[in-house]
């Protein structure tokens, strides 16, 4: 069905039939704040929308009346959202961050009619940086009563790393969570810079991949049933436009809140949190006292995702909503946009040298990490763990 929302305006289009609840929860709308039009007339919750039809959402809010109040209670808002079309108290944003999360647990982007992400039956590690994004989803989520853990990465940047690991601690132990800690130079004998000087590699590059490997290998050695990261709304949006703009076709055919695991090798990972945009798990953070930090990593410039999200930035700013309208869009359609090409006979082993999963003889951290050690020695102090 063709869905057209005012101030601002955005035409939608959306699979039917879906009642008018469910479409104005689809589009994060409070029902009190708008009416749905049908050819016309005013149509009420329970009315049926057939995939056909053509439906405005209508705001009734008018400007020039002042400050608006929480959208649910009407007391003086912490919070106001463009993209939602209201505004929040406290209690109620948090209230919404969770409802946001449960939405994509239950009905997120990629899951099969009745599955769901995950359920309080699963053993859940969650990844965590001592950003704002992954801080939320852990707090959110042992909120809700999901059985979940923590997992940090020391990569070896300096005061930075100090800085994360301590936030990091301090939450689990303000809560009685646990965390797992693993030290990038103990453990494996590099850090992200001595490791980007002596591979030649961007520190993203070696930061990504190091961590990607940590976090697979900790929930499959620990009996983890799904592994969560902190990704949020601009994060993949942010994604998605530089994906698009090189035509990754593999990385499009890809990318999405759910990625199924390899019983042994892989561990099912998914993103709860990707509904939710920087702004808004910054704030749940300050609502909630979560401490965090703020601070960008240091080695973080000139990347490109960097750029992705201020070109974003700018399109949000004069037409709220329009990162949720691209990534859903995407992910709406994703089977007819960039359909999944992987040959079927491609089989994932178990690595010959550390045993996680691979599409090779030996994995691309192993011999990432292979090409650093070797190096190291020649780089000395260039390149000090």
């Amino acid at each position: 069905m063709i869905v057209r929302t005012r101030n601002p305006e955005a035409t939608h289009q959306l699979d039917g039939p879906l009642t008018v609840a469910e479409l104005l929860d689809e589009l994060d709308v409070a029902p009190h704040t708008v009416l749905v039009i049908q050819d016309g007339e005013l149509v009420t919750a329970e009315h049926e929308l057939p995939d056909d039809a053509e439906v405005e959402v209508r705001p009734v809010i008018s400007g020039g009346a002042g400050a608006p109040g929480c959208v649910v209670c009407r007391k003086p808002p912490v919070i106001e959202e463009p993209r939602h079309r209201a505004a929040w108290c406290a209690q109620h944003f948090v209230d919404h961050v969770h409802n946001q999360i449960r939405k994509a647990i239950d009905r997120g982007h990629g899951l099969a009619k009745g599955e769901r992400m995950f359920s309080y039956a699963d053993r859940l590690l969650v990844a965590v940086s001592g950003g704002k994004d992954s801080l939320a989803l852990w707090d959110a989520l042992l909120t809700l009563g999901y059985r979940v853990d923590g997992l940090y990465v020391g990569l070896g940047i300096g005061g930075y790393s100090t800085r994360s690991q301590q936030v990091c601690e301090a939450f689990a132990e303000e809560r009685g969570a646990h965390l797992h800690v693993v030290d990038l130079a103990e453990t494996y004998g590099y850090t992200t810079v001595s490791g980007s000087a002596a591979s030649g590699r961007a520190a993203c590059g070696v930061c990504g991949l190091s961590k990607r490997y940590v976090f697979n290998r900790v929930a499959v050695e620990h009996g983890y049933d799904v592994l969560l990261t902190g990704h949020n709304l601009d994060d993949e949006a942010a994604t998605l436009l530089g994906n698009l703009v090189h035509w990754h076709d593999d990385f499009l055919a890809r990318q999405g809140p759910v990625l199924g695991g390899e019983p042994g090798l892989q561990a099912r990972k998914c993103k709860p949190v990707y509904r939710l945009s920087e702004r808004e798990t910054a704030a749940y953070c300050v609502v909630r006292g979560i401490d965090y930090v703020v601070e960008e990593c240091p080695l973080v410039e000139g990347n490109s995702g960097h750029e992705h999200k201020a070109a974003l930035d700018l399109l949000e700013a004069g037409s709220p909503g329009v990162k949720a309208q691209l990534l859903f869009g995407f992910l709406d359609r994703q089977d007819r946009i960039a359909p999944d090409q992987r040959e079927d006979d491609v089989e994932v082993v178990a690595c010959a040298e550390c045993g996680m999963p691979t599409v090779t003889e030996v994995c691309a951290f192993c011999r990432q990490r292979e090409r650093i050690l070797q190096a190291l020695p020649v780089f000395g102090d260039q390149a000090a763990v």
